[in-house]
Protein backbone atom coordinates (compact mmCIF):
# COMPACT_ATOMS: atom_id res chain seq x y z
CA UNK A 1 0.00 0.00 0.00
CA UNK A 2 1.29 3.41 -1.06
CA UNK A 3 2.60 5.63 1.93
CA UNK A 4 0.93 9.16 0.91
CA UNK A 5 1.50 10.64 4.37
CA UNK A 6 5.13 10.21 3.07
CA UNK A 7 5.36 10.56 -0.67
CA UNK A 8 4.67 14.55 -2.22
CA UNK A 9 4.95 15.54 -5.47
CA UNK A 10 6.39 19.50 -6.25
CA UNK A 11 6.58 21.43 -9.21
CA UNK A 12 8.63 24.17 -10.92
CA UNK A 13 7.07 26.72 -13.18
CA UNK A 14 8.66 24.57 -16.11
CA UNK A 15 5.03 22.59 -16.66
CA UNK A 16 3.10 22.75 -13.69
CA UNK A 17 -0.20 21.39 -15.92
CA UNK A 18 1.73 18.63 -16.52
CA UNK A 19 2.92 17.68 -12.42
CA UNK A 20 -0.91 18.56 -11.37
CA UNK A 21 -1.86 16.09 -13.85
CA UNK A 22 0.75 13.67 -12.25
CA UNK A 23 -0.73 14.62 -8.66
CA UNK A 24 -4.27 13.61 -9.37
CA UNK A 25 -3.34 10.50 -10.78
CA UNK A 26 -1.53 10.20 -7.27
CA UNK A 27 -4.70 11.33 -5.51
CA UNK A 28 -2.95 13.43 -4.47
CA UNK A 29 -2.44 17.40 -4.69
CA UNK A 30 0.72 19.45 -5.54
CA UNK A 31 2.83 20.27 -2.58
CA UNK A 32 2.75 23.99 -1.32
CA UNK A 33 5.77 25.83 -2.89
CA UNK A 34 6.33 29.29 -3.58
CA UNK A 35 8.30 30.25 -6.77
CA UNK A 36 9.60 33.90 -7.57
CA UNK A 37 12.17 36.45 -8.94
CA UNK A 38 13.80 38.40 -7.34
CA UNK A 39 13.90 42.25 -9.09
CA UNK A 40 17.89 41.56 -10.31
CA UNK A 41 16.49 38.14 -11.86
CA UNK A 42 17.43 35.47 -9.38
CA UNK A 43 15.44 32.83 -8.53
CA UNK A 44 13.62 32.22 -4.77
CA UNK A 45 11.85 29.37 -3.53
CA UNK A 46 10.47 28.83 -0.22
CA UNK A 47 9.05 25.09 0.62
CA UNK A 48 5.22 26.19 2.44
CA UNK A 49 4.55 22.83 4.33
CA UNK A 50 6.99 20.48 6.60
CA UNK A 51 8.86 17.69 4.24
CA UNK A 52 11.09 16.70 6.91
CA UNK A 53 11.39 13.22 6.23
CA UNK A 54 9.58 12.57 3.09
CA UNK A 55 10.05 11.25 -0.01
CA UNK A 56 10.24 14.16 -2.59
CA UNK A 57 9.72 14.27 -6.37
CA UNK A 58 10.17 17.58 -8.24
CA UNK A 59 9.05 17.69 -11.68
CA UNK A 60 10.38 19.75 -13.64
CA UNK A 61 11.61 19.81 -17.24
CA UNK A 62 14.40 21.90 -18.41
CA UNK A 63 12.95 23.00 -21.43
CA UNK A 64 13.07 26.29 -22.70
CA UNK A 65 14.19 28.77 -21.34
CA UNK A 66 16.18 25.59 -20.40
CA UNK A 67 18.94 27.83 -18.28
CA UNK A 68 15.97 29.79 -16.38
CA UNK A 69 14.28 26.45 -15.71
CA UNK A 70 17.50 24.38 -14.90
CA UNK A 71 18.60 27.07 -12.19
CA UNK A 72 15.46 26.63 -10.52
CA UNK A 73 15.20 23.36 -10.44
CA UNK A 74 18.79 23.29 -9.38
CA UNK A 75 17.73 25.51 -6.44
CA UNK A 76 14.47 23.69 -5.38
CA UNK A 77 17.24 20.58 -4.83
CA UNK A 78 19.40 22.94 -2.62
CA UNK A 79 15.67 23.69 -0.40
CA UNK A 80 14.53 20.53 -0.02
CA UNK A 81 18.23 18.71 1.15
CA UNK A 82 17.96 21.78 3.33
CA UNK A 83 14.48 20.81 4.56
CA UNK A 84 15.77 17.81 5.44
CA UNK A 85 13.85 15.40 3.08
CA UNK A 86 14.54 11.70 3.41
CA UNK A 87 14.70 11.32 -0.53
CA UNK A 88 14.46 13.58 -3.65
CA UNK A 89 13.71 12.09 -7.09
CA UNK A 90 14.38 14.76 -9.78
CA UNK A 91 11.56 14.04 -12.35
CA UNK A 92 12.51 15.09 -15.66
CA UNK A 93 10.10 15.04 -18.14
CA UNK A 94 12.64 16.53 -20.67
CA UNK A 95 16.45 16.71 -20.19
CA UNK A 96 17.74 19.82 -21.58
CA UNK A 97 21.15 19.78 -22.83
CA UNK A 98 20.89 16.33 -23.95
CA UNK A 99 22.37 16.71 -27.42
CA UNK A 100 25.65 17.87 -25.95
CA UNK A 101 26.43 14.27 -24.64
CA UNK A 102 29.85 13.74 -26.19
CA UNK A 103 33.18 15.82 -28.10
CA UNK A 104 32.28 15.26 -31.63
CA UNK A 105 34.98 17.93 -32.69
CA UNK A 106 37.70 19.52 -30.56
CA UNK A 107 37.70 21.87 -27.45
CA UNK A 108 33.53 21.55 -26.87
CA UNK A 109 32.00 20.48 -23.42
CA UNK A 110 30.05 17.31 -22.56
CA UNK A 111 27.43 19.83 -21.01
CA UNK A 112 24.90 16.72 -20.54
CA UNK A 113 27.61 15.26 -18.07
CA UNK A 114 28.09 18.27 -16.43
CA UNK A 115 23.97 18.76 -15.91
CA UNK A 116 24.26 15.52 -14.32
CA UNK A 117 26.92 16.52 -12.04
CA UNK A 118 24.92 19.81 -11.26
CA UNK A 119 21.54 18.16 -10.03
CA UNK A 120 23.85 15.50 -7.82
CA UNK A 121 25.37 18.41 -6.44
CA UNK A 122 22.22 20.28 -5.63
CA UNK A 123 20.47 17.45 -3.50
CA UNK A 124 19.13 15.16 -6.21
CA UNK A 125 18.98 11.18 -4.97
CA UNK A 126 18.19 9.38 -7.37
CA UNK A 127 16.33 10.59 -11.67
CA UNK A 128 13.28 9.69 -13.26
CA UNK A 129 13.62 10.91 -16.91
CA UNK A 130 11.40 10.65 -20.36
CA UNK A 131 12.72 9.72 -23.26
CA UNK A 132 16.38 10.93 -22.92
CA UNK A 133 18.62 11.66 -26.52
CA UNK A 134 20.96 9.50 -26.07
CA UNK A 135 20.68 6.56 -23.77
CA UNK A 136 24.19 6.65 -22.25
CA UNK A 137 23.30 9.74 -20.35
CA UNK A 138 22.07 7.24 -17.66
CA UNK A 139 25.71 6.72 -17.30
CA UNK A 140 27.09 10.58 -16.46
CA UNK A 141 24.93 9.86 -13.21
CA UNK A 142 26.30 8.21 -9.93
CA UNK A 143 22.60 8.31 -8.60
CA UNK A 144 20.18 5.58 -9.60
CA UNK A 145 18.21 6.68 -13.23
CA UNK A 146 15.15 5.46 -14.01
CA UNK A 147 14.25 5.79 -18.08
CA UNK A 148 11.16 5.97 -18.87
CA UNK A 149 9.67 5.75 -22.67
CA UNK A 150 6.36 7.40 -24.05
CA UNK A 151 6.33 4.80 -26.83
CA UNK A 152 3.41 2.42 -25.59
CA UNK A 153 1.24 5.88 -24.60
CA UNK A 154 2.20 6.80 -28.67
CA UNK A 155 1.57 3.45 -29.83
CA UNK A 156 -1.74 2.75 -27.97
CA UNK A 157 -2.97 6.42 -30.03
CA UNK A 158 -1.45 4.92 -33.15
CA UNK A 159 -3.55 1.71 -32.94
CA UNK A 160 -6.53 3.37 -32.59
CA UNK A 161 -6.41 5.32 -35.91
CA UNK A 162 -7.23 1.07 -37.10
CA UNK A 163 -4.40 1.50 -39.95
CA UNK A 164 -4.37 -1.52 -42.09
CA UNK A 165 -1.04 -3.63 -41.78
CA UNK A 166 -0.92 -3.59 -45.39
CA UNK A 167 -0.86 0.03 -45.62
CA UNK A 168 1.54 0.98 -42.99
CA UNK A 169 4.83 2.03 -42.90
CA UNK A 170 7.10 3.32 -40.40
CA UNK A 171 9.20 5.96 -41.54
CA UNK A 172 12.63 6.72 -39.66
CA UNK A 173 13.26 10.32 -40.82
CA UNK A 174 17.12 9.64 -40.48
CA UNK A 175 19.61 7.15 -39.68
CA UNK A 176 20.01 7.78 -36.45
CA UNK A 177 16.39 6.82 -35.27
CA UNK A 178 16.34 3.55 -36.76
CA UNK A 179 16.74 1.72 -33.73
CA UNK A 180 13.67 3.71 -32.14
CA UNK A 181 11.64 3.07 -35.75
CA UNK A 182 12.27 -0.41 -35.44
CA UNK A 183 11.04 -0.89 -31.77
CA UNK A 184 7.93 1.13 -33.12
CA UNK A 185 7.24 -1.35 -36.16
CA UNK A 186 7.71 -4.56 -33.95
CA UNK A 187 4.62 -3.46 -31.70
CA UNK A 188 2.89 -1.71 -34.31
CA UNK A 189 3.36 -4.38 -37.85
CA UNK A 190 3.86 -2.91 -40.84
CA UNK A 191 6.75 -2.17 -43.54
CA UNK A 192 10.09 0.30 -42.54
CA UNK A 193 11.18 2.95 -44.55
CA UNK A 194 14.50 5.24 -43.64
CA UNK A 195 14.92 8.82 -44.86
CA UNK A 196 18.80 9.38 -46.13
CA UNK A 197 19.34 12.55 -44.38
CA UNK A 198 22.13 14.94 -44.54
CA UNK A 199 23.07 17.26 -41.86
CA UNK A 200 24.83 20.60 -42.66
CA UNK A 201 25.07 22.30 -39.66
CA UNK A 202 23.19 22.24 -36.32
CA UNK A 203 19.93 23.61 -37.49
CA UNK A 204 19.86 22.53 -41.20
CA UNK A 205 19.56 19.20 -42.61
CA UNK A 206 18.97 18.58 -45.90
CA UNK A 207 16.97 14.90 -47.24
CA UNK A 208 18.03 12.88 -50.31
CA UNK A 209 16.74 9.63 -50.67
CA UNK A 210 14.11 6.98 -49.12
CA UNK A 211 15.57 3.81 -48.49
CA UNK A 212 13.35 0.54 -47.66
CA UNK A 213 9.95 -0.42 -48.10
CA UNK A 214 8.05 1.52 -50.92
CA UNK A 215 5.20 4.22 -49.61
CA UNK A 216 3.56 4.67 -52.34
CA UNK A 217 -0.83 4.78 -51.87
CA UNK A 218 0.39 3.58 -48.01
CA UNK A 219 0.27 5.94 -44.66
CA UNK A 220 3.64 6.50 -43.70
CA UNK A 221 4.33 7.57 -39.71
CA UNK A 222 7.81 9.08 -38.75
CA UNK A 223 8.67 8.18 -34.98
CA UNK A 224 11.10 10.42 -33.47
CA UNK A 225 12.24 11.67 -30.11
CA UNK A 226 12.26 15.61 -29.84
CA UNK A 227 11.21 18.27 -32.90
CA UNK A 228 13.08 21.35 -32.28
CA UNK A 229 13.20 23.26 -35.42
CA UNK A 230 10.96 20.94 -37.34
CA UNK A 231 13.39 20.30 -40.23
CA UNK A 232 13.91 16.57 -39.77
CA UNK A 233 10.28 15.81 -39.62
CA UNK A 234 8.92 18.14 -42.21
CA UNK A 235 11.87 16.98 -44.75
CA UNK A 236 10.89 13.45 -44.17
CA UNK A 237 6.92 14.19 -44.42
CA UNK A 238 7.77 16.26 -47.78
CA UNK A 239 10.21 12.86 -48.98
CA UNK A 240 7.15 10.10 -48.27
CA UNK A 241 4.44 12.67 -50.09
CA UNK A 242 6.79 13.39 -53.65
CA UNK A 243 7.39 9.64 -53.30
CA UNK A 244 2.76 9.41 -53.42
CA UNK A 245 2.59 8.23 -49.78
CA UNK A 246 -1.27 8.91 -48.74
CA UNK A 247 -0.86 10.35 -45.34
CA UNK A 248 1.85 11.00 -43.29
CA UNK A 249 1.59 11.02 -39.75
CA UNK A 250 4.16 12.17 -37.28
CA UNK A 251 4.85 11.26 -33.70
CA UNK A 252 7.38 12.97 -31.29
CA UNK A 253 7.96 12.51 -27.71
CA UNK A 254 9.10 16.39 -27.10
CA UNK A 255 7.74 19.52 -28.73
CA UNK A 256 10.62 21.75 -28.76
CA UNK A 257 9.23 23.99 -31.32
CA UNK A 258 11.44 26.94 -31.77
CA UNK A 259 12.95 28.86 -34.58
CA UNK A 260 10.58 28.30 -37.85
CA UNK A 261 9.37 25.49 -36.40
CA UNK A 262 5.35 26.50 -36.45
CA UNK A 263 6.12 28.45 -39.97
CA UNK A 264 7.09 24.85 -41.40
CA UNK A 265 4.44 22.44 -39.78
CA UNK A 266 1.74 25.31 -40.31
CA UNK A 267 2.88 24.39 -44.56
CA UNK A 268 3.89 20.73 -44.14
CA UNK A 269 2.18 17.43 -45.69
CA UNK A 270 1.49 16.17 -42.59
CA UNK A 271 -2.27 14.87 -41.71
CA UNK A 272 -1.30 14.99 -37.79
CA UNK A 273 1.90 15.84 -35.45
CA UNK A 274 0.96 13.84 -31.97
CA UNK A 275 3.42 14.98 -29.08
CA UNK A 276 2.81 14.18 -25.46
CA UNK A 277 2.99 16.84 -22.49
CA UNK A 278 6.54 16.32 -22.01
CA UNK A 279 6.72 20.19 -22.63
CA UNK A 280 3.85 22.44 -22.34
CA UNK A 281 2.66 23.68 -25.83
CA UNK A 282 1.26 27.33 -25.28
CA UNK A 283 -1.47 28.82 -27.71
CA UNK A 284 1.41 30.56 -30.03
CA UNK A 285 1.95 27.10 -30.62
CA UNK A 286 -1.06 24.84 -30.93
CA UNK A 287 -1.90 24.15 -34.52
CA UNK A 288 -5.12 22.56 -35.87
CA UNK A 289 -3.11 19.51 -36.83
CA UNK A 290 -1.31 18.61 -33.45
CA UNK A 291 -2.50 15.81 -30.74
CA UNK A 292 -1.23 16.43 -27.69
CA UNK A 293 -0.65 12.88 -25.41
CA UNK A 294 -0.73 13.00 -21.83
CA UNK A 295 2.40 10.71 -20.10
CA UNK A 296 1.50 11.87 -16.43
CA UNK A 297 -0.20 8.76 -15.65
CA UNK A 298 2.92 6.64 -16.95
CA UNK A 299 5.07 9.20 -14.82
CA UNK A 300 2.56 8.57 -11.81
CA UNK A 301 2.89 5.03 -11.97
CA UNK A 302 6.76 5.61 -12.26
CA UNK A 303 6.27 7.40 -9.01
CA UNK A 304 4.70 5.03 -7.11
CA UNK A 305 6.72 2.23 -8.14
CA UNK A 306 10.12 4.09 -6.98
CA UNK A 307 8.20 5.12 -3.80
CA UNK A 308 7.07 1.39 -2.49
CA UNK A 309 10.41 -0.25 -4.13
CA UNK A 310 8.93 -2.00 -7.05
CA UNK A 311 10.00 -2.32 -10.67
CA UNK A 312 9.96 0.36 -12.44
CA UNK A 313 11.38 -2.05 -15.78
CA UNK A 314 7.80 -3.52 -15.58
CA UNK A 315 6.15 -0.82 -17.10
CA UNK A 316 7.90 -1.80 -20.39
CA UNK A 317 6.17 -5.33 -20.42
Amino acid sequence: MINNNKLKVFSGRANIPLAEKIALSLRDTLGKITLANFPDGEISVRIEEDVRGRDIFVVQPTCPPVNENLMELLVMLDSFKRASAWRITTVLPYYGYARQDRKDVGRVPITAKLVANLLTVAGANRVLALDLHAAQIQGFFDIPVDHLHAGPVINEYIRGLNISPRDFVVLSPDEGSIKRALVHQKKLGGAIAIVDKRRSSATDTKQANLIGASVEGKVAVIFDDMITTAGSVVGAATIARHNLAREVYACVVHAVLCGPAIERLRDAPIKQLIVTDSIPLPPQKQLPNIKVLSVAPLLADAIKRIHVNESVSRLFE
